[in-house]
């Protein structure tokens, strides 16, 4: 009896060291992995993406961060406050839906890790993002670097304990995760010491085979941009011949030799084994943070099969994991597509790994019909980051606003560079402009000759004959007063002239620009460079000039209000149209003639201005709802009003 006691006592130790708070989730890419804390686009994830994930049926989200980039650099590495700002609302995120966040200092560039200071430089900001975070929930987890590399592992894993020791001087509350060096290979994780810390989990990625995974990804060595067709697993009867250009490279052996046993089930299974062999010699927790398939020269269903055969094996040996990446090219989307949540979902592939898969719709592209925010402090809804600041400053948080809190500035930037915003998916804006709408902006100059293209920019189809068109108007001192003051901008859309376009080499106008097929829209120094010269830009929409004054100086609705939805009755789609008079967390709710809410259409931080929102009858799973009468309430600050509205199928 007392050895059954003694053998159950072992188990359970042992199953209760391996356990890791969180099972699944992925990684979200492209966001805090930027040159500096000020060209983040904080509006690029929103709590609605958590929200969308968690209903995936994931219970992590790793978040790369440039964490050396959020400083301001050497000596000090003093983390920005910005910094803390916009993670400070994430991590409020994960608290409330109970999503764990791992923090992952994702640093880049070759010298990272040969730098001598790189004990000093990852100790002091570790120790302040421990300081601030402390009293945090255990939702949030620290991960000490990514994939360390080009540093012997016993010199990796000395400075890592070091990590450890002052993360838990101040911080003796979370989890850190520990990474073998070797890029986190699972073939390093046996020279990883027995590290004094007892709140720790292991961590590995996984990219096997490479030349399936990583087809057609130009960053690799050498590149395999032009790698493309290579099956998994293994056929020899669809095996793509070796690019010429990689011929001579371990490609080319990998290719016509190893490729037979690298691209089974089998080894790939056998290359898990190392790592959760590991995890249960050592008695530690084991985590895979990255993992996937390349999209752009993979074969979808050979991918939908990798993807229905790791995650799950992972899972089978109970590896937490998260995939790399959520949206991006090893995403759950579908390659082309706007990664849209409703629409544009790779189903088969969250299938494979388990996931819940919402059933998607077809995206019908429709024209916009009310104002839209470009940039109110952030980004507006759907809109992306598309700037090109070359050597020079784009910041998009600058403090000189003439509403809200932030503006952007542009600095030292070369000519023909701009800031730009990407539209998507793309916009129709003709009616915008066949009804008299207006770009309605604000810019402030010193430099009295100051002269910059604004201009919108059509798609380019498959058709050889078309090009990215160019609208633009050209504002200069006869247009706007360079006097270090802020001047208020209405510029109406029909004014636009057509310009031409650049598509390798510059094509003159001929009439083709599309307004339905709205691209992006760009601020440019097509005139001269900004070498010693600085343009602020501030408070960027679409909007009726009826309702927004050209010479109002506050810009700003002096109330709150709800408008009535148009059109009303309605069928399928109708838009809600709403005033904040300051910035405020917003939502919108719709209810059913119960009192029943069935939809949140906006949950979210919003600027005060002019704001739209378009209802599609659905409900939150996703399913359409009957006819009938219906309730949409707008919440506020202190500020709430409901109204009705009737749908008719």
């Amino acid at each position: 009896m007392k050895r059954v006691l003694l053998l159950l006592f072992i188990f359970s130790v042992f199953s209760f060291s391996q356990e890791v708070p969180f099972s699944r989730g992925v990684n979200l890419t492209g966001w805090f992995q930027t040159s500096n804390i000020r060209q983040v686009q904080f509006t690029k994830f929103t709590k609605q993406d958590f929200l969308n994930i968690q209903s995936l049926g994931c219970d992590v989200i790793r978040l790369p961060i440039r964490l050396h980039q959020m400083t301001n650099g050497a000596p000090d590495y003093t983390v920005d406050p910005l910094f803390y700002y916009f993670m400070d609302q994430i991590v409020n995120w994960a608290e409330e839906l109970n999503i764990t966040l791992i923090l992952d200092n994702h640093v880049t560039g070759g010298d990272v890790f040969r730098d001598p200071q790189l004990e000093m430089i990852l100790t002091s900001i570790w120790t302040q993002l421990a300081e601030h975070y402390k009293d945090r929930s255990t939702y949030l987890i620290y991960e000490i670097v990514n994939e360390p590399h080009d540093i012997e592992d016993t010199k990796w894993n000395a400075i890592q304990q070091k990590v450890i020791d002052a993360i838990r001087a101040v911080d003796t509350k979370h989890t850190i995760i520990v990474t073998p060096a070797g890029w986190g290979s699972y073939n390093n994780l046996k020279h990883m010491p027995e590290f004094e810390d007892d709140n720790l989990i292991y961590s590995f990625h996984f990219y096997d085979p490479f030349v399936f995974t990583h087809q057609g990804a130009g960053w690799t060595n050498p590149s395999l941009t032009p790698l493309a067709g290579v099956p998994f697993p293994y056929d020899a009867s669809c095996m793509p011949e070796c690019p010429p250009e990689l011929k001579g490279t371990w490609v080319e052996g990998n290719i016509n030799h190893s490729y037979r046993t690298d691209g089974t089930e089998k080894k790939v299974k056998a290359l898990i084994d190392i790592a959760s062999n590991f995890s249960n010699e050592r008695n530690v927790p084991m985590f895979c943070g990255e993992f996937g398939v390349y999209r752009a020269n993979s074969d979808n269903e050979d991918r939908v099969r990798w993807y229905g055969l790791v995650p799950r094996y992972l899972s089978e040996n109970n590896v937490p994991w998260t995939m790399w990446d959520y949206k991006g090219g090893f995403g759950l989307f579908e390659k082309g597509g706007s990664e849209m949540f409703e629409y544009d979902l790779n189903v088969p592939l969250i299938e494979a790994m388990g996931l819940n898969a919402p059933e998607q719709k077809d995206y019908i592209q429709k024209p916009d019909t009310v104002g839209f925010n470009i940039y109110t402090d952030f980004f507006g809804s759907r809109i992306t980051e598309g700037s090109w600041g070359g050597d020079g400053v784009i910041d998009f948080y600058n403090a000189e606003a003439v509403i809200g809190d932030f503006c952007i500035l542009m600095t030292e930037v070369g000519q023909y560079n701009n800031t730009g915003f990407n539209f998507r998916p793309v916009k129709d804006l003709s009616y915008l402009v066949d009804n008299g709408f207006a770009l309605d902006l604000w810019l402030k100059s010193d430099y009295q000759d100051m002269k910059i293209d604004i201009r919108f920019i059509d798609t380019k189809t498959e058709d050889p004959d078309d090009h990215p068109w160019r609208m633009r108007v050209t504002v200069d001192k006869n247009m706007c007063n360079w006097d270090g003051e802020w001047h208020h901008l209405q510029i109406p859309l029909s004014q636009f002239e057509e310009h031409g376009a650049w598509d390798d080499c510059w094509y003159n106008p001929q009439g083709d620009f599309d307004w339905t097929q709205g691209d992006k829209l760009e601020i440019v120094s097509e005139h001269h460079d900004f070498t010693g010269k600085t343009l602020w830009i501030d408070q960027v929409r679409i909007v009726d000039p009826t309702l927004v004054a050209a010479k109002d100086q506050s810009n700003v609705p002096q109330r709150f209000s709800l408008m009535q939805n148009y059109p009303n009755p309605f069928n399928s789609t109708t838009t809600i149209q709403y005033s904040l008079a300051k910035v405020s967390q917003v939502r919108i709710l719709i209810y059913n003639a119960i009192g029943q809410r069935i939809a949140t259409l906006i949950d979210e931080r919003q600027e005060a201005g002019q704001h739209a929102v378009l209802w599609e009858g659905l409900d939150d799973s996703g399913l359409d709802v009957s006819t009938g009468v219906y309730f949409y309430q707008l919440s506020a600050d202190d500020f709430m009003e409901m109204r009705k509205m009737i749908l008719l199928r």
